[in-house]
């Protein structure tokens, strides 16, 4: 079965809920496999941390819905527990819809959902707001119970219990106020996972105070994993990235079982949101993922024959960054012998000529691009693309969904070197609600940068091409190269709340 943690709006305790539990399950001896809803990297991040397990992204409009059962399926079946932790509100979507929203990937999926209400200053009314989550639609619903934060005192639980028992919606427990539960963020989401120093010491006290304050002889059976929903069996019995491909032009023929073409993935502080399906999809068609870190100031693993740049906080790192004279040289030069490089949010700041950091000092970037970059407004939100032209990875006419979220803004400037490349704006033509329609991204025959996020599993062509590219590439050999073997464990964690 399973359970979709939901809540009335973002920061309400849907993280800290799933916390709990995971961490209660991985001191109880039991694998539990987490899901986040939506196009988010941080919360994940933290989950698969704390499952041992990546954490896997269900987005309808990102992925599609076939992928999102079959992701679903295969992933919960592989573990002895599984939970979905949502996205904002319940019904919050694109826009003013519900489109891929929680409750859209609840209902697809028929998980029960767990709402958590964040009940200061609350009463009575706590059932006026929880009959009406329960009862809106489309789509409906089938909610378990509530779990209650920020509850003041045991007169206060008292009152609220008895609102909720008014319409017959069982209380599953409470969050405590207690200090280790309170995260750290920053402008786009949480800190990652990685930099919580002290998150061994917090996984013991997370499962205390969920063996203390949950009705978890309720909450526990939530977890279960199961095959009752008709299409779960069949989509358990193939994994994902192997039917994906299947339906998206096949496997590789014959199968690649030694992966022969390196793709550097920048993999470090600055650069960490990548889902895995990256890695998987790269190894599954023939490519061999190495982990590069240009805030280490490395060069290009030998032999690289693509680049992938995923976001992450470079802005927060800028100076690091600008130091790194042996990555960004190797990086310079790839791109001057023809080596495709995928560049998406954070990694897209990288190829400017200059990066602003939080403190709003200018840095030195690679200098491929015609761009300065510094703080501004935040763009946040599902995007449709149409590619006008064909490009590295995208092909005349083609529409795909994306996702934007960042707050720093380029400006345009004039580049200090020469061109390594003719790169030209307007990768593609953006549209979504609330945005107007605008020209975005850069585009050369080696080059595909973009603020866009995409998963892989909704346009299978990408890494299909990015392969493809990367077995014509030439073979620079960057002074001082050292040749990693293929390790998509050590690849960016999955998934963070946000992109830079």
């Amino acid at each position: 079965m399973a359970c979709l943690i939901a809540a009335p709006s973002s920061g309400s305790g849907k993280t800290l809920l799933s916390l709990m539990l995971t961490a209660l399950a991985r001191q109880r001896g039991q694998s539990l496999q987490p899901f986040k809803v939506g196009p988010d990297y941080l919360d994940p991040q933290l989950l698969g941390r704390v499952a041992g397990r990546p954490c896997r992204n269900l987005d309808t409009l990102l992925c599609g819905p076939d992928w999102v059962r079959r992701s679903f399926a295969w992933h919960a079946g592989c573990a002895d527990l599984a939970l979905v932790e949502g996205v904002m509100g319940l019904f919050d979507g694109r826009g003013a819809s519900a489109e891929g929203s929680s409750a859209e990937v609840a209902a697809l999926l028929d998980l029960p959902v767990v709402l958590v209400v964040e009940a200061s200053r609350q009463a009575g009314s706590l059932a006026a707001l929880v009959r009406g989550f329960r009862d809106h639609g489309p789509p409906r619903v089938r909610l378990a119970g509530v779990v209650l934060n920020k509850v003041g005192s045991a007169r206060h639980r008292a009152l609220l219990a008895e609102a909720l028992a008014a319409i017959e919606v069982p209380l599953l427990g409470l969050l405590p106020p207690a200090e280790v539960l309170d995260l750290p963020s920053r402008h786009l989401g949480l800190l990652s996972a990685a930099e919580l120093d002290d998150l061994p010491q917090r996984l013991p006290q997370w499962a205390a105070l969920a063996e203390a304050h949950l009705d978890l002889e309720r909450l526990w059976p939530l977890l279960a994993p199961s095959d009752c929903v008709p299409w779960a069996s069949a989509a358990a019995a193939v994994d994902p990235v192997q039917w994906l491909l299947q339906q998206s032009g096949g496997l590789p023929s014959p199968a690649p079982s030694t992966p022969s073409l390196p793709v550097a993935i920048a993999s470090d502080r600055a650069f960490q949101f990548c889902y895995p399906e990256v890695g998987e999809l790269l190894l599954a068609l023939g490519a061999a993922p190495r982990p590069w870190s240009p805030l280490a100031d490395q060069p290009l693993p030998a032999g690289t024959r693509a680049v992938l740049l995923p976001g992450g906080y470079p802005e927060l790192a800028a100076a690091e960054l600008a130091a790194a004279s042996r990555a960004l040289g190797s990086l310079r030069q790839a791109v001057a012998q023809g080596v495709p490089l995928l560049a998406e949010c954070g990694g897209l700041l990288l190829l400017g000529q200059s990066l602003a950091d939080a403190d709003g000092r200018w840095h030195p970037m690679a200098g491929l691009l015609p761009f300065r970059a510094s703080r501004g407004s935040l763009s946040l939100g599902y995007r449709q693309t149409l590619s006008p032209m064909d490009g590295l990875l995208t092909r005349a006419g083609e529409r795909r969904w994306g996702h934007e979220f960042h707050r720093w803004q380029l400006e345009p400037c004039a580049p200090q070197i020469p061109p390594l490349v003719a790169i030209s704006p307007g990768l593609w033509q953006l549209e979504g609600w609330g945005c107007s329609p605008r020209e975005e991204g850069w585009t050369a025959p080696n080059v595909h940068a973009s603020w866009l996020h995409l998963h892989w599993a909704g346009c299978p062509e990408i890494p299909r091409r990015l392969v493809a590219a990367a077995a014509t590439a030439g073979l620079p050999q960057p002074a001082g190269a050292s040749c990693n073997p293929p390790n998509p464990a050590s690849l960016p964690s999955a998934n963070a709340g946000a992109c830079a």
